[in-house]
């Protein structure tokens, strides 16, 4: 069976592109004014905003006195502050105000549409509900055209709360929900008819991949198209594919009278010859696929997202094929939150961690554990790395009928909001359902289940699990990741039973094959020991070397298995949980392989790219361990070269061969007294590389 998806970015227009980063305020009725030269406009409200962590009563109307409130700018967010010190944070609601200077034009509509509100939110428009939305990770979007005052002076106010909610998911789990306005805000203008954004807060357009060959796509558009207008009037939707050269290379359209006062989809399919595929980390393609509704003299509105042209499927004996090519998914996952920021990461820091992804190698991230952004969907689009996308369905469910209800919606604005995005390739359901004493899961995730293939059926979905205690539950997805920690947690024993773990689970799965989604250790980069002892996990000691080890075998067992499709370790950087207290540092998850702040590749970082990377690759471990006590030692290296030469105090030391997992060692050096300068050479790609450190021997 073959499995192809496809892609979507942030809202855009023709105004909104150069408009995507401006301040409101004083500019946002020029920015609306600058219209005339497009059908729609796309201002971010990022500055302007006060804001009060409290519940004060008729906070949402205009004559409420804040002048006293905090005056913040979004993305913004609270807990961070104690959650970060390990301390219990906070979790509440909090009040975001500001003046919306805007005339409403006749003829034209507004909307409000958030990327994220965390994790119950309730809007309101001069003290009018414009309307909420309830959960923490996806986009949401209203109308507020007929509420605008005809002065043009409004006020917006906002109420969120991140307190636990029986009906919303995450019941619970192993990272800290932080509230606010974490992700941008925008304000989008359009015609009386539009490309609807207020679908689960869609862009209104999906490009279904629905055959995709080296010969030739098949492309199923599907518009939602809304007629605010007080009659129908004739238009023509129109649905053309780009080249990177901006020439078009196929296209449709069709005449269309929208019917007045509703929002109904539209039709049309694309068919690509001979397209140039989105290959990965190889060749990451992309084309412009624009739809536009038009008059016969302009466009009445349009959206513009890039588009990536592949298929997949997944092998249960041979592993995982991208456009019918063996493609190994090996990668990370990622969370994403930042010191000193929570989850109001910035443009820059996304990134920041997509290039760091990148460097390692990886060709594959899972978000864990729920929707990311869509601007970090679409770094992924242009780099190449596949993402495994996530609702937050993490170790327990709630059976009320309030809980399904939104968490059947968390999917859809997952799903919606994301399905145009070629990275993406899997709609994951649930993790470790049952690690909490849960109700019985199987109704809930089987209905999900059957959401996820009526919304998308070009994508399989996938749950992650960690028991053999529900296995019909393991059988519900398409496809089977499992979280394993043999070397960490004493029950998945050792590092070396990895092997044996990987065969017993083998046909676990509903066809077959599996991926390992989690698997790791943790590590202090400021703590280390020589030849070490698997520590305690809750203890206080996470020696640096002892991730190194557990990565080296856990690799060397996966890769052997070919129906071991994908590998996904736990964790790309260490991230915050206020209850953990271990490690040496309180609030800290340590199994990343780059420290919270990206400042530190720790050594596993440098295996994985010494296995993954084409880069040329040469790292001397225990850099970081330089005050030493015993005169003998090894010295281990990662590198991908074929030959690695090393030397001591400019003394040779031999050289050292590949022997197939890019690990070099050379027993028992003899340090001296005092200072010494350990130093690797090699030649990879015909070119000279060295890696060289000092380590006082008392």
């Amino acid at each position: 069976m073959k499995y192809a998806p496809m892609k979507h970015t942030p809202i855009k227009s023709l105004a909104g592109n150069l408009l995507r980063r401006v301040a409101p305020l004083a500019f946002c009725c020029s920015a609306i004014f600058m219209l005339h030269a497009g059908p729609r406009a796309d201002v971010e409200l990022d500055s302007g905003w006060r804001f009060e962590q409290a519940d004060p009563t008729n906070a949402e109307q205009v004559s409420f006195p804040d002048a006293r409130w905090t005056t913040v700018s979004l993305p913004h967010n609270w807990g961070w502050e104690q959650a970060q010190r390990g301390e219990t944070y906070l979790r509440g609601p909090g009040w975001y105000r500001r003046e919306l200077d805007l005339q409403p034009k006749a003829g034209r509509r507004y909307f409000l549409r958030f990327e994220a509100a965390s994790t119950v939110a309730d809007v309101y428009l001069n003290g009018k509900l414009l309307g909420g939305h309830r959960g923490g990770f996806g986009a949401f979007c209203f109308e507020l055209t007929k509420d605008l005052s005809e002065t043009g002076t409004n006020l917006l106010a906002v109420r969120v709360d991140n307190a636990p909610q029986p009906d919303i998911a995450p019941l619970s789990g192993d990272f800290s929900v932080y509230g606010g306005l974490y992700r941008p805000v925008h304000l989008i203008e359009t015609g009386e008819t539009c490309i609807a954004p207020t679908d689960h807060g869609s862009p209104g357009i999906a490009w279904l991949q629905t055959s995709v060959s080296p010969t030739q796509a098949v492309l199923d558009v599907t518009a939602q198209i809304s007629n605010a207008a007080k009659k129908g009037r004739a238009l023509t939707l129109v649905a053309k594919v780009l080249d990177a050269d901006g020439n078009q290379i196929a296209g449709s359209e069709e005449k269309i009278t929208p019917a007045t006062g509703v929002t109904a989809p539209y039709f049309l399919r694309v068919v690509v010859p001979q397209p140039h595929l989105w290959n990965g980390r190889k060749d990451p393609y992309l084309y412009q696929a624009v739809v536009e509704l038009r008059t016969a003299d302009e466009a009445v509105d349009s959206v513009t997202q890039p588009v990536g042209l592949r298929y997949y499927r997944v092998d249960p004996d041979l592993g995982f094929f991208l456009n019918g090519q063996p493609y190994h998914l090996h990668g990370v996952n990622k969370h994403q939150d930042r010191p000193v920021k929570g989850w109001a990461v910035s443009d820059a820091d996304l990134a920041e961690d997509v290039n760091l992804i990148s460097e390692i190698g990886a060709t594959v991230v899972r978000c864990a554990h729920y929707q990311h952004s869509d601007y970090f969907y679409s770094l992924c689009d242009k780099a190449g790395i596949l993402v495994w996308a996530e609702i937050p369905q993490v170790n327990e469910i709630n059976s009320s009928p309030e809980f399904e209800e939104t968490s059947r919606n968390q999917l859809l604005d997952l799903i919606r909001q994301n399905i145009n995005h070629p990275a993406i390739f899997t709609w994951s359901l649930f993790n470790e359902i049952g690690l909490v004493k849960t109700q019985d899961p199987h109704r809930e995730l089987q209905d999900l289940d059957n959401v996820a293939h009526g919304e998308d059926p070009t994508r399989p979905t996938i749950g992650a699990t960690f028991t053999s205690e529900f296995p019909q539950m393991n059988k519900i997805p398409d496809l089977l990741g499992w979280n394993t920690y043999p070397g960490w947690y004493s029950s998945w024993g050792s590092k070396g039973d990895f092997g044996g773990w990987l065969d017993k689970h083998r046909h676990d799965s509903r066809h077959g094959g599996f991926c390992v989604s989690e698997y790791g250790a943790g590590a202090n980069v400021a703590q280390h020991e020589q030849n070490p002892r698997q520590p305690k996990p809750t203890g206080q000691w996470h020696p640096e070397e002892w991730q190194a080890l557990v990565h080296e075998e856990a690799w060397k067992q996966m890769k052997s298995r070919p129906f071991v499709w994908g590998t996904f370790v736990w964790n790309m950087f260490d991230f915050v949980v206020s209850t953990r207290h271990e490690g040496g540092v309180a609030g800290l998850n340590d199994k990343g392989l780059v420290t919270y702040d990206r400042q530190t590749r720790k050594d596993a970082f440098y295996f994985y790219k010494a296995n993954w990377s084409e880069d040329p690759t040469l790292h001397i471990t225990d850099q970081r361990f330089i005050e030493r006590t015993n005169a003998v030692t090894d010295v281990k290296i990662y590198s991908n070269a074929g030959e690695v030469k090393l030397f001591l105090n400019a003394a040779s030391q031999g050289s050292r061969t590949n022997d197939g997992n890019t690990v070099f060692i050379w027993k028992d050096v003899q340090l001296k007294p005092g200072e010494n300068t350990v130093e690797a050479r090699a030649q990879i790609h015909g070119t000279n590389v060295s890696d060289r450190c000092l380590w006082n021997l008392k």
